[in-house]
């Protein structure tokens, strides 16, 4: 049974989407990896290609034609997903910001813990920011700190991208409503399972910045960010947050 299903969204990563493959499939735990490539012309996906090869039932590749956004990626692997019936789902990024080694402790925070969404944290212990300039490590705390008094969300990291959801999460939240396509599509997603009121946790990693490729982090992110989330909590008062 297909029970965890990785998905990584890449425009050009050819520099590191064979390592991070690689990594991912020699892990303990079985992970499955999705590949979402939006048509990088540095030929990413050629390598994803290569590579399905060698692991042709764990490794799959979707493509679409363009830059769509980070967020609409993500609701493409995680619809993908849930058609598929895994059970826990992940997303990260492939530049080895986040350590492919805490997949396995996200996946035991929601298999063994009992969590519904389990958040690699960069902050729920001070601030494990490796090799950013202090000005983007101060513009993403205090960005996480204005988020958490704007939303009430007890979550110190609330623009995260490493996570890993219980399926009930992804099949509660509607997906098709999902508004944000860049880095505030992070929080809604984490405010409305917090809303929803499903168990969040947040376990402690080491972000360390890209060593190889681009960047694709700018001020118009934050930007979405932090304007994007008081519309989010006005909107909120008008909808009903009921599971069953």
């Amino acid at each position: 049974m297909k029970e965890s299903l990785v998905i990584i969204p890449t425009y050009n990563e050819r520099e590191n989407i064979e390592a991070m493959v690689r990594k991912v499939m020699s892990l303990n735990h079985p992970f499955d990896l999705l590949v979402i490539d939006d048509g990088s012309p540095d030929g990413t996906a050629d390598v994803v290609r290569q590579l399905q090869e060698e692991f042709p039932d764990r490794l799959y590749l979707e493509t679409r034609t363009g830059k769509l956004g980070l967020g609409t990626a993500y609701i493409h692997g995680f619809k993908y997903a849930l058609k598929r019936g895994y059970e826990y789902i992940f997303e990260m990024d492939c530049d080895f910001s986040h350590n492919p080694d805490d997949l396995v402790r996200l996946y035991r925070a929601c298999a063994v813990e009992g969590n519904d969404v389990a958040i690699g944290s960069r902050y729920v212990q001070g601030v494990n920011v490796v090799n950013w300039p202090m000005s983007r490590v101060l513009m993403s705390y205090f960005a996480s700190h204005y988020v958490r008094l704007i939303t009430g969300m007890p979550i110190a990291d609330t623009t995260a991208g490493f996570k890993c959801y219980r399926s009930k999460v992804l099949q509660t939240i509607q997906l098709n409503k999902i508004r944000f396509v860049g880095y505030a599509f992070q929080i809604e997603m984490k405010f409305l399972a917090y809303k929803f009121g499903f168990k969040i946790v947040e376990v402690p990693i080491i972000f360390t910045d890209r060593t190889k490729g681009q960047s694709k982090m700018n001020k118009g992110i934050f930007k979405e960010a932090v304007f994007g989330v008081l519309k989010m909590k006005i909107n909120s008062f008008f909808r009903h947050f009921d599971r069953y």
